[in-house]
């Protein structure tokens, strides 16, 4: 899969990514002020993602995790949801964000949404890096939103394509879906 790499071309840079998480930060800290969140990532894509909003959140927060699959090793959607890992810790009564790293078709997260509910938090609401709004097939909320992209297949910064390329500091996207004018 690597043999991808020459063909990627940089879509979002590193500090702008910095900078958009630094303002997302601020956004969450005034919404959240005196409300102790759990924010639940969203493994595997979201990690790093995560990582880098918590450090600059600088309020108390809880984090966990799920992991839901809907593309294997594919580009596009099965459309079938796996629940690999649920949280742990009790979310009733709780804020909860859930830290996306992108929604593309809405299944994944409005399933997602759906079963946090079921768990009875005080508030839930949707975080995510990037938002790919020309790929939707269920509209779901998304509170804050990173980047609105194009309909490109990306990767980078924690966003894999069969487990490669999520050590990349940057969003960058595969050249060979370019489709010709």
């Amino acid at each position: 899969m690597r043999s991808l790499e020459p063909k990627l071309r940089p879509l979002i840079g590193p500090e702008q990514i910095r900078q958009r998480i630094r303002e997302l930060a601020q956004e969450i800290r005034r919404d959240y002020a005196q409300q102790y969140p759990v924010l639940v990532g969203v493994l595997k894509g979201a990690f790093v993602f995560l990582a880098d909003l918590v450090r600059e959140l600088r309020i108390p927060v809880e984090c966990d995790f799920v992991k839901i699959s809907s593309y294997g090793k594919n580009t596009e959607t099965s459309g079938q949801i796996t629940l690999q890992l649920d949280t742990t810790i009790p979310l009733a009564g709780r804020h909860v964000l859930v830290v996306e790293d992108i929604v593309d078709t809405g299944l994944t997260t409005a399933w997602l949404i759906e079963h946090l509910k079921k768990k009875t938090p005080a508030s839930l609401r949707v975080c995510a890096l990037l938002d790919k709004p020309a790929r939707r097939r269920l509209e779901v909320p998304i509170d804050y939103v990173g980047f609105r992209i194009p309909d490109r297949f990306v990767v980078g910064y924690g966003i894999d394509c069969a487990e490669a390329f999520r050590e990349l500091d940057y969003i960058g996207y595969v050249a060979q879906e370019e489709t010709a004018p």
